[in-house]
């Protein structure tokens, strides 16, 4: 049984290295392909939420990606799995880097990551994946994006 865990914990995170080269690579297809059909995700970018095919259209990501210069960089850190049967949880931190379009400097911030995954006909696949960056309670409601871990 804990071989079972360790490979499914491994194939999990391949996941997140998927994303993340997925990023780096501008490929948007090959970030989506990680997601299940009828996926939801809860991104920094509007709307609320996102599901089933709106989750996972390419084109979409292409343009937001359209939207820096260079490279886009993500990078996922304190990554905890838990795995139960064909469900498995994942929370940890993410920090995301590019240079937006027209703009002289680059951004660096931090966010807060929980996946939910399912195993399909064998291979695991997001189906929510919630993405938040923490807000200053004092009233100005501006998002904290100079915390680091």
């Amino acid at each position: 049984m804990t071989q079972m865990l360790v490979r499914d914990e491994t194939a999990i995170l391949a996941l997140f290295t998927e994303h993340e080269e997925g990023m780096r690579l501008r490929s948007p297809e090959r970030i989506v392909a990680r997601y299940a059909q009828d996926a939801v995700t809860c991104t920094l970018a509007p709307p609320l939420r996102n599901t089933g095919v709106d989750a996972r259209d390419p084109e979409a990501l292409a343009g937001w990606m359209a939207g820096f210069t260079g490279s886009i960089t993500l990078e996922h850190r304190d990554l905890a799995v838990v795995v139960s049967g064909d469900v498995a949880f994942v929370h940890g931190l993410a920090r995301l880097a590019a240079v937006p379009v027209g703009y002289p400097d680059g951004f660096s911030l931090w966010m807060r990551v929980t996946v939910g995954l399912r195993r399909r006909e064998g291979r695991w696949l997001v189906v929510h994946e919630h993405q938040s960056v923490p807000f200053h309670m004092d009233g100005s409601f501006l998002a904290a994006t100079d915390l680091e871990p």
